[in-house]
């Protein structure tokens, strides 16, 4: 299991938090709602939800106590107390009838059977409750998925690699419509989204893969992760350079954005 750093994190996610407030809008909250988001990370999105809830409630959920705790840290109940965060796992939602909304911003690719979850937000929502979902879909990163695999195939570095298996699951409105069906959630929009990642040269790049890419570099002993990073940084970089206009390196990706409701 990947160990997040919070701190970390919370430097390199403004990519993450910029996609999440394109589509926060659709909410339309007025106030008063009940709201859970799943995968809350560091609870930088699950405040800014809150502070749209004078009269509400949101609850930021994530699988990592190490974020819960950072998130708790972050953001006080004193000054927010509509907003809470608890330490739980997608998967065992046990929440029934709760919620107007549950949300989830740049989490669930990690998750590979969306089935439990899904069954578990139709469970949590209230009649008539919503759902609004963003998280890598198909052709993810893919260039850097490729670079990936051909740094860890290297003789330095692929016995580290024996037995690992793709962390992540990326699918496109094809394979997820027919889970939402089965979980009998009704679909009003489901669209595969292209996004333009940008980091702010060869150090933005390495801030991100170590606050994300965890399941490839902790796999090598701790000595070597920095020769490793750059080792993939370089190859990267060697294929798509720094951009000379903006200098900034860009990394093709895409999510898949779930709108859906419960009768």
């Amino acid at each position: 299991m990947s160990q997040w750093n919070p701190n970390d994190y919370h430097q390199h996610s403004s990519q993450q938090q910029k996609w999440a407030r394109e589509i926060l809008a659709r909410l339309a909250l007025t106030g008063g709602e009940q709201v859970l988001d799943i995968g809350c990370g560091d609870g930088k999105i699950t405040a800014e939800v809150a502070r749209c809830l004078p009269n509400g409630l949101v609850l930021g959920l994530d699988s990592s106590a190490e974020m819960i705790e950072f998130a708790r840290q972050s953001f006080s109940t004193d000054t927010l107390p509509q907003l809470r965060f608890e330490q739980g796992d997608a998967r065992q939602l046990e929440f029934v009838e709760q919620f107007d909304w549950v949300v989830s911003f740049a989490c669930l690719h990690w998750v590979l059977d969306h089935r439990p979850v899904l069954a578990g937000i139709h469970r949590a929502l209230r009649p008539g409750g919503r759902l609004l979902l963003q998280f890598g879909g198909r052709g993810n990163a893919a260039e850097m998925v490729q670079v990936m695999s051909e740094v860890t195939a290297r003789p330095i570095w692929a016995d580290y690699f024996v037995g690992f298996t793709f962390p992540w699951q990326f699918q496109g409105p094809e394979e997820y419509l027919p889970l939402l069906q089965e979980a009998g959630l009704a679909v009003t929009r489901l669209e595969l989204v292209p996004k333009d990642m940008t980091h702010e040269g060869p150090q933005g790049l390495e801030g991100w893969l170590r606050t994300t890419w965890m399941p490839y570099w902790q796999r090598v002993p701790a000595e070597f992760q920095q020769q490793f990073l750059d080792d993939v940084i370089g190859s990267y970089l060697t294929i798509f350079p720094v951009d000379t206009k903006d200098r900034l390196v860009h990394l093709k990706m895409a999510r898949l954005e779930v709108e859906a409701g419960k009768d």
